[in-house]
């Protein structure tokens, strides 16, 4: 989505919890990010809030109360219906969301090998940098 609008972007912030599949000790969290990087060139900076605060997601803590809002009484059928209840989010400020149904399988219990880990191209920042780092593009495969 961001493509289209941002064309010349070199970096993407991500700023995501500290458990979960997006979890700082991931494993498959940061393969993923490496090929994503490698498929499009940017570096991914990654900052994980620490255990407890995701509520300092500005993005999550300024639009959910919208979203419940939007979809207040009505009835979630089907994944398609939340995608299209979150989508139809706006604020009286102008903001609005931007989502859309991911319909791709993926597979569980997907096992990460110490040699597939140590492929990934990571910085991590002096700061926490279990918590914060980047993800740097291959040169050879990316765009």
């Amino acid at each position: 989505m961001g493509r289209a609008t941002h064309p010349d972007a070199r970096r993407l912030l991500v700023t995501a919890d500290a458990g979960g599949s997006n979890g700082r000790r991931n494993r498959l969290w940061k393969l993923e990010l490496q090929r994503f990087a490698d498929e499009t060139g940017l570096e991914v900076s990654v900052c994980h809030f620490p255990p407890g605060t995701s509520k300092w997601n500005k993005i999550e803590h300024r639009m959910f109360c919208w979203i419940t809002e939007n979809w207040r009484g009505r009835p979630l059928v089907s994944r398609e219906a939340v995608v299209e209840l979150i989508a139809n989010t706006t604020t009286r400020e102008g903001l609005s969301i931007k989502a859309e149904l991911d319909a791709n399988r993926y597979p569980t219990g997907v096992k990460v090998s110490d040699v597939e880990l140590a492929g990934v191209r990571i910085r991590r920042s002096r700061f926490h940098g279990d918590w914060n780092y980047v993800i740097l593009p291959n040169t050879k495969t990316s765009q």
